[in-house]
């Protein structure tokens, strides 16, 4: 996918990919605290946070992926979506049938590790938008990966844990071998 883009455009996603936490740093394992004041900074953070993942080519941005520890998000669906703004979710409800798809994550994201996760197919969030008013988002499929993938964030958990220990010991095996300057392209083959 990277390599079909222009010089500019690959510029743009390793600059906002400086800007986003990485694996290993402890704050992608700390749990985020509720967010009180729906104000102008709120509003910046949630511009910035959008910003950075549709220049990194994301599908979704946590407040602890770019060192916030707020319970905020924001995400597309789709790239020629509109923007999800997310505050303060709750999963009230989650589907009893499963999907499994290949996630990738902007915080392991040089690395271009993708693992199989399972995960609920349809979900019902309560949160509250970007101005503090009330929502409630029902998804299936790709959309509710998304919004899944991103409250976990909130919660201190990423998506290594939730994959099979044969696939996070692989994907481990990569980090590390970036870590050490290797080409972590060895997990890439999803």
């Amino acid at each position: 996918m990277a390599t079909d883009l222009d010089s500019e455009r690959l510029a743009r996603r390793a600059a906002a990919f400086e800007q986003i936490v990485q694996w290993g740093d402890p704050v992608l394992r700390s749990k985020a605290s509720p967010v009180t004041s729906f104000d102008d900074a709120l509003s910046e953070q949630v511009a910035r946070m959008a910003d950075l993942m549709d220049d990194a080519l994301g599908a979704g941005l946590a407040a602890p992926q770019v060192g916030s520890l707020l319970r905020v998000f924001v995400y597309r669906e789709a790239p020629d979506a509109p923007l999800g703004v997310v505050v303060n979710p709750r999963i009230v409800r989650a589907s009893e049938e499963t999907i499994t798809t290949e996630e990738g994550c902007l915080s392991i994201g040089r690395a271009n590790v993708w693992v199989p996760v399972e995960r609920s197919e349809a979900v019902e969030v309560e949160a509250f938008d970007a101005k503090g008013r009330p929502i409630t988002l029902k998804a299936e499929g790709r959309e509710a990966v998304i919004l899944q993938h991103e409250t976990d964030h909130l919660d201190g958990v990423l998506m290594l844990s939730r994959t099979a220990p044969e696939h996070r010991r692989e994907a481990l095996r990569t980090l590390r071998e970036l870590e050490r300057g290797g080409s972590g392209q060895a997990a890439t083959g999803r």
